[in-house]
Parts: C-alpha cells; structure tokens; sequence
C-alpha cells in the first residue's frame, strides 16, 4: 500500500505541471491582452458647404401651355354658285400671301340680274322723258284754261256770257289740273321705283365681291371643303385658315408663385410689365422666344386651380432657324416664364432648406440647425430672407452625412456656387 501511493505522488508530480503547461499554450492568444494605450479621437467629418453672399436673381416663375394661333379664319359662301377656280396654294399646310385669290364662285347669275336692273333703269329714264314732255303739254293747257275761266268770269259778270259757259270753263281747268296731278305722281311712282332698282343693283353688285374669296392677310390653310366643279350653298364653309404674322400661348401657373414675382416689380406693378420667354426643348438644346404679355384669363382653372397668361409671340416664322428654332405650329407644347427685372438677394439650394430648416457651419466647427425663413423658389433656388445671413456657412452635404452637433470640416463648393449664380439669372440648367 505505501509502495503504491509513493508511485502515484511521483506519477501526480510530472503529469500535473505538463497539463498545466499544455493548456497555458492552447489558450495564450484569448488570455493576452494588449497594452493600455492613451484614448483616440475622430478627425473632424468633411462636408460641403457655400458661403451664404448676395448674388443678382431674377425673380421668375413657369408655367405651361399649347401654341394657338393669334387670328383664325374661315371662309363662308354668301352666294350659291358653283366653284369655277380655285388657286393652287389652296391646300392644308399651304401659306397664303395676303390678297391672294383662293377661289371663285361664277358670277353668271349675278352679271345677268345687274343687267336687268340697269335694263329696268334705262326704261323708267325713257317712261320720265316722256312724261316730262306730256307734263309741259298738260301745265300749258292748264295756263289756258285758268285763262278762259278768269275771261268767262268777266263776261259773266258783264252780263254776256251764260253761267253755262262758265261751269265749262271751269270743268276744263278742272281737267288740266288732273292730267298735270296724274303725271307727277307717275314720276314721283317712278322716281321710288328707281329708288328701288338702284338698292337692287347694290345688293347684286355686293354679292358679285362675294363670288371671289380673298385672303385678307398672309395666312396658312388648314382645311379645304370646296374643289373646283362644287356647287356651294349660302353659308357654307368653304375653307378655314390661320394667320402667321403671330402665335399666342394662353400658360396656367399654379396660384401663389405669380405674386412674389409681381411683387419684386415694386408699386404700381403689374403681370402686363413682366418679360416673358417662351421654351421648347429641342434634340440638344432648348430653342427659345421673346414673347409679350397680353392679358390674363377672366377666371381660375377649376381642375387645376391655376390662372391663364396668355403670351404672345410675333413673326414665329421669321424667327425658325433650320436646326435651331423651329417654327411655332398649332397645339405645341412650350414653357413660358415670366421674370421680373434682376434683384440682389441671398440664393441657396433648394435642396439645403428642408422644411424650413437647414445647418450651418458655427464658429466652433460643428453643425448647427436653423430654422430658415424663404420669400419664394425659383427653380432649383430657394430665396432666403431669415435664419441664416450673409457670411455664414450653409451646409449643401446630403442630409444623411451631416448630423447635428458634430464636429466637420467646412469644404466651400466653388462649383456649386457659381452655378447657383448662372441658374439666378435665368440660365438653363447644365448638362
């Protein structure tokens, strides 16, 4: 027994410090630790930013509409006939110089009734000469017999001629003055009736200009209803037409964005003093228009409750350049801004503004939240008057890298901020 536990103590004093050794081995790399080192501190966070100054902007707002012509016109028959001409310009598309004859109706029946007046005028001057003539006769037997009545009335009173002789004499006054009555008014009868004939011949030889239709200025055709061979009624359409001398675009902007606009004109100022442009995108460029304001519409869009401007744009085909500004045609859709004269103001991204807050850069390198008061947006620009002033740092980093409080490192955006001040005058957008 002593033997054995001897065995067991010298067995126990080997094997006891090898497993020791073993695991401190397998567990060396969980059970070290690095040395305690001093704390480190995050660099500050970089983020852009503009320094807030005041830039020159031109208040403006857009709005959108479809070209219309500024004169439309339609050509209706006044006279029946059949179409015995037509130009050749007439055609849809075709543009018209003013004066040019599109077509005309035959003018026979018409050439034909102006001939019977005059033959009927011709006759009534016969019928007056004749009466003239009669009329001199029958006044000088009415001489004649007022004479022979005053000698009877002597006679008669001499006692030498009868009051049967008399009574004839009178009787035959009587019937001169008759014959000279019935032939005045026989040429007063005549002289209404040429009254008459001559409102007739007026009548005809109008309806005779309407046989022939014009174009009254320089306009291009848009519909044909009449060829060459038709019999046309009265009041039929024969052909509509607009004019090319100006187009007009009758814009809707949204209530609210036309009185910051109409403000910066100062007192006295109104929509008819604002400067218009007009905008079509075009395959790599945006063609432009110099436009006129020329009135607003009477009431607010119901649907969209916005208010019309109706723009206008002169000599459109005068201005078309190949490749560069197309002609203006009908139901085009365009742009038009209106824009008041250059103010100076401070201008920012409408993007750094959310909601009315934004952050700034403070005097101790962090980000500070303002609440931000803007007069009104134009475009991509937000017009700043409260919250934040000139000098300070605006932060234009995503929303999403900039924290509140933190500390950051300002880095000023000379590109954005030079394209802010293009985009204030009116620039378009780059590319």
């Amino acid at each position: 027994m002593t033997i054995w536990l001897a065995g067991l103590s010298r067995v126990l004093a080997v094997a006891v410090p090898l497993a020791l050794g073993a695991l401190s081995i397998a567990y060396s790399d969980q059970l070290a630790q690095p040395p305690a080192g001093k704390e480190r501190q995050r660099p500050p966070t970089p983020v852009r930013v503009i320094t807030l100054e005041p830039v020159m902007l031109t208040p403006r707002t857009v709005g959108y509409g479809q070209i219309q012509p500024a004169r439309e016109w339609r050509a209706v028959a006044r006279v029946e006939g059949e179409v015995v001409e037509t130009s050749d310009l007439l055609a849809g598309g075709e543009i018209a110089p003013g004066g040019t004859v599109l077509l005309r109706i035959d003018d026979a029946d018409i050439k034909l009734t102006l001939a019977q007046i005059d033959a009927q005028m011709r006759a009534l001057e016969v019928k007056n000469e004749t009466l003239a003539v009669s009329l001199d006769l029958v006044e000088k037997d009415l001489e004649l017999s007022r004479n022979d009545v005053t000698r009877q009335e002597d006679l008669a009173e001499r006692g030498v001629a009868s009051a049967a002789a008399l009574d004839q004499a009178r009787r035959q006054e009587l019937a001169a003055r008759g014959k000279v009555a019935e032939i005045n008014n026989q040429l007063a009868l005549n002289a209404a009736e040429r009254d008459v004939l001559v409102a007739q011949r007026a009548s005809a030889a109008r309806s005779l200009d309407f046989t022939t239709i014009t174009a009254p200025y320089d306009l291009r055709i848009t519909s044909v209803a009449a060829e060459q061979g038709q019999v046309v009624n009265r009041g039929q359409a024969l052909l509509t037409a607009e004019g090319i001398d100006a187009v007009e675009v009758a814009a809707q902007f949204p209530l609210g964005r036309m009185g910051p606009v109409v403000r910066a004109l100062g007192p006295g100022g109104t929509v008819m003093d604002l400067k218009a442009k007009v905008r079509l995108p075009a395959p790599g460029h945006v063609a432009s228009w110099d436009a006129q304001v020329m009135r607003v519409a009477e009431a607010i869009d119901a649907r969209t409750q916005s208010t019309g401007i109706v723009v206008r744009i002169d000599d459109p085909l005068g201005q078309a350049a190949a490749g560069q500004r197309p002609p203006l045609r009908r139901n085009t859709f365009v742009s038009v801004e209106l824009s008041a004269p250059p103010r100076d103001v401070l201008a920012a991204p409408l993007d750094a503004v959310r909601d009315g807050r934004a952050l700034v850069v403070n005097a101790e390198g962090k980000l500070e939240p303002r609440a931000v008061e803007t007069a009104y947006s134009v475009g991509s620009i937000a017009v700043i008057t409260g919250g934040v002033g000139a000098g300070e740092q605006l932060v234009v980093t995503d929303p999403a890298v900039a924290v509140p409080g933190m500390a950051v490192k300002p880095m000023e955006d000379k590109a954005l901020k030079a394209e802010i001040a293009r985009l204030a005058l009116g620039a378009e957008p780059a590319k």
